[in-house]
């Protein structure tokens, strides 16, 4: 079928369907300010199906063949911008005082493990960044405390007794496969300072190669933030720039997701732009040198 007859607009109608249809499977939610871009998106999966209406190809996703292609539509709705050590003022907060409040809270009850999810972790640099500042944080306790016990050689990237897990997930499964492979260019690894590079990576070619030992500490998986199976018993959830796909009704089922995904006293990080007054009365806000995050409160009772 020739790609001429694509239509170059779609009625209110159809985009009203296609908005319900998308709001219903992820949460994502479209206004009025992004309707050429789901326009554009549109047009760009009509011509790779080589159907030419808007029906044929919205017959296609609510069939029981049209999984996947719905799929790789809510990929190309998601913009997966990402970088390493993204929003430093964020990263010194978790790195330099909310990892060093859960460490020592953790150690006052001899509970060793640590656990964060990166809710939309795109390209898996967000995951990568924070097994590095928690490995970092864990050699500075080692340092403070030093062990009883022999210290294996060569000196594990985590201290024993600690264990350390980061899930990563995300709705787009060809960015969980590039995160996973953990191979980034020159371009990609601007953000990462010379000793990081040095302790963390294998250079191999043009390309930098994540380590064995941090990529063993990140497990990457699709999650859907709509359902409700969801990663649990986490010390510190990061989403960011996440929730600005959603609406106010959505937000606000996500955000009593994430209380319930979080330990006591566990933390969440969104978006620098993203907030949750008014949203919710299951956070409070930390405030550092121009670092946000939101710390659980216990509901008393």
């Amino acid at each position: 079928m020739g790609t001429s007859s694509i239509p170059a607009q779609f009625t209110e109608a159809e985009l009203k369907l296609l908005q319900v249809l998308v709001y219903q499977e992820c949460g994502m939610h479209f206004d009025e300010r992004r309707t050429h871009f789901l326009q554009d998106r549109l047009q760009r999966r009509l011509k790779e199906c080589h159907l030419d209406s808007f029906y044929s190809y919205y017959r296609l996703l609510i069939s029981k063949e049209g999984k996947d292609e719905l799929a790789k539509l809510l990929e190309n709705l998601t913009v997966n911008e990402t970088s390493f050590f993204r929003n430093k003022a964020q990263l010194d907060l978790f790195h330099k005082h909310i990892l060093d409040d859960l460490i020592r809270r953790k150690q006052a009850q001899r509970d060793y493990s640590l656990r964060v999810w990166s809710a939309g972790c795109s390209t898996g640099q967000e995951p990568y960044t924070l097994a590095m500042l928690i490995a970092d944080s864990l050699a500075y306790y080692y340092l403070r405390n030093p062990q009883s016990a022999a210290v294996p050689s060569p000196k594990p990237l985590v201290p024993p007794p600690w264990k350390v897990e980061i899930i990563a997930s995300d709705i787009s499964y060809s960015v969980l496969r590039t995160a996973q492979e953990g191979t980034y260019s020159e371009t990609q690894m601007a953000s990462v300072d010379y000793s990081y590079r040095l302790r963390y990576f294998d250079k191999t070619g043009e390309r930098y190669a994540i380590k064995k030992a941090l990529k063993e500490i990140v497990h990457f998986d699709f999650h859907n933030l709509k359902t409700e199976y969801l990663p649990q018993r986490n010390d510190v959830i990061f989403c960011r720039n996440v929730m600005m796909y959603f609406d106010e009704a959505e937000q606000k089922r996500l955000l009593k997701k994430f209380a319930r995904c979080l330990n006591l006293q566990g933390y969440l990080f969104v978006g620098h732009a993203e907030s949750l007054l008014a949203l919710t009365d299951k956070f409070t806000m930390v405030h550092r040198n121009s670092g946000t995050a939101y710390q659980k409160v216990e509901v008393s009772g």
